[in-house]
């Protein structure tokens, strides 16, 4: 029986790497860590990076456009709380600026106010209220002053319902 001639490890990395980013879309740090935990050397683990930038099936300026969409869109994630996470995953500085800075403060408290009819029934009535629901959208990533504008805006929004039924 002839044995099956082993891969070499700069093979043995792009297939690793190629079943990873097929599983789900990795940042290139996530992919080094990936390959790094398969005990991939250093020096492949660069060149099985290369390779799959060069074949477009790792971007991370595109992970993150997509990341942030999907995380404002979904989940009404403020851009705070974006950039840290894209920080977390190993994007770099420059990229993750370029991805939360088309936001300003009137796209921010649009978003600000779906979260709030999402998650608060009614007007939120004296400051314990009103502090909990500044409290929810600062932990989604929303600027302090953007929580502050969307509560105000809510009340008055819920309080000028109630006027015109």
């Amino acid at each position: 029986m002839d044995a099956q001639p082993a891969p070499s490890e700069f093979e043995r990395a792009l297939d690793l790497a190629r079943r990873a980013v097929g599983q789900r879309e990795r940042t290139i740090s996530e992919l080094r860590t990936v390959l790094e935990r398969k005990r991939v050397g250093p020096g492949t683990i660069d060149a099985a990076v290369a390779e799959l930038c060069q074949e477009g099936l790792l971007d991370d300026a595109r992970y993150a456009r997509r990341f942030t969409e999907d995380k404002r869109e979904l989940e009404r994630w403020g851009s705070e709380r974006i950039a840290r996470d894209l920080q977390r995953r190993g994007i770099p500085p420059d990229l993750i600026e370029a991805a939360v800075a088309d936001r300003g403060h009137e796209a921010e408290l649009a978003t600000a106010l779906l979260l709030l009819e999402q998650r608060v029934a009614t007007r939120p009535r004296g400051d314990r209220e009103r502090d909990r629901a500044w409290r929810l959208l600062v932990r989604r990533g929303f600027a302090p002053e953007v929580a502050y504008d969307a509560v105000r805006a809510y009340e008055r929004r819920d309080a000028e319902g109630r006027r015109a039924a």
